[in-house]
């Protein structure tokens, strides 16, 4: 049976695989997007997002966390300080996966895995939703009161 065993070990011990994450983690919050593998790139979205969320309120503590797993001085001001102001209102899935194709050499399965809100392409055509309710119907054109013939006829 395999009860809780979620973790995708991607063929590394356990030191090298926090490492590798830690790494990647800390180039996907300076650069905003990065290509890896699409493995990699699922493991880094469950490795990531946590951290995220945990920087969204500005404690010591919840640097000490992020900062024992980051590992990067550089990278947890800039969570903290830049994305966590512009994830705020955001209630999770920070991170989104787009499959790129196969990898040249070894044929691998690459994706590019970015932050959300950093993308100008996706968020570009978001308009703000007008509160307004527009009724089906045709309610907006202009309607002329028709025009009583039998009244007209019997002035004449």
């Amino acid at each position: 049976m395999r009860h809780g065993k979620k973790v995708n070990h991607l063929g590394r011990k356990t030191a090298h695989r926090k490492a590798m994450l830690a790494n990647m983690a800390c180039s996907l919050i300076e650069h905003k997007r990065i290509n890896t593998t699409v493995a990699k790139a699922k493991a880094l979205k469950q490795f990531v997002e946590p951290m995220i969320t945990k920087s969204k309120e500005d404690t010591t503590h919840n640097r000490r966390i992020v900062f024992s797993r980051l590992r990067q001085k550089d990278a947890v001001a800039e969570l903290f300080r830049d994305v966590a102001a512009k994830v705020g209102d955001r209630p999770g899935g920070y991170t989104r996966i787009i499959k790129l194709g196969n990898r040249l050499g070894d044929n691998a399965d690459m994706a590019m895995i970015e932050l959300v809100d950093y993308n100008d392409i996706y968020n570009a055509d978001k308009k703000p939703k007008k509160s307004t309710r527009r009724s089906r119907r045709g309610g907006s054109k202009a309607v002329t009161p028709p025009v009583d013939t039998k009244a007209t006829n019997e002035e004449e």
